[in-house]
């Protein structure tokens, strides 16, 4: 597949290594300013680098690995994507009285908001549920890691799925959209568990069913 990445940190990079070493073609879109490093790095996996609308304009696949406070500017940069199917993997963490949380939730999701923006595209919540160094490289489990995805388009779903499985997850439906409401919390479980509990980076989420597996 042709996929746009936009936005080259941690969680751009991952992606781009382990979408490249499965084959697909994969352009980075940057603003000016960081294209040079992500250009120095592009190059090393045989990947481009373009301002974020060039990106999204030729590719079918758009994946947003934005931090959230800088999504809507970005997004406002891409134009309307319509028709194309649009990853988010992004979490709206933020800051709040008790600690880390979300910015968003209850009744709404980031995901959502992400749609509202892009109300032509068809956008995928998924690739939030665990850290940039599973998303780089996903072997090495037991059984493959599980990776929830929700949005209201099932063929956009479909093709998302395959570009999980390309990443070594098992692909999950959580259903429709709104149901970005139940994956963005698991990114604070993760973070929980990885940094507050000490449990390091290098686990994931799997679902196991009783008796399918010896």
């Amino acid at each position: 597949m042709q996929i746009a990445i936009i936005g080259a940190g941690n969680v751009g990079r991952a992606l781009t290594t382990a979408w490249r070493r499965a084959g697909h073609t994969v352009t980075l879109g940057v603003r000016a300013g960081g294209d040079e490093p992500a250009r120095t790095f592009a190059t090393s996996l045989g990947a481009d680098v373009a301002r974020p609308g060039d990106a999204a304009a030729n590719a079918g696949t758009i994946v947003l690995a934005l931090p959230w406070a800088a999504a809507e500017s970005v997004v406002g940069e891409l134009g309307g994507l319509a028709g194309k199917t649009v990853i988010d993997c992004m979490n709206p963490i933020a800051r709040t009285p008790l600690g880390m949380g979300l910015a968003l939730g209850h009744d709404t999701s980031g995901g959502e908001q992400v749609a509202a923006w892009l109300p032509d595209a068809h956008v995928v919540k998924t690739l939030n549920q665990v850290g940039a160094e599973i998303m780089a490289d996903a072997s090495g489990f037991p059984v493959p890691p599980a990776m929830f995805m929700a949005g209201d388009n099932e063929p956009a779903k479909a093709r998302v799925a395959v570009l999980l499985a390309d990443l070594g997850f098992e692909p999950l439906d959580a259903g429709d959209i709104t149901k970005a409401r139940l994956l963005e919390p698991y990114a604070l479980v993760w973070i929980n568990q990885a940094i507050a509990r000490g449990k390091g980076r290098n686990w994931a989420l799997a679902a196991l069913e009783r008796g399918a597996r010896s």
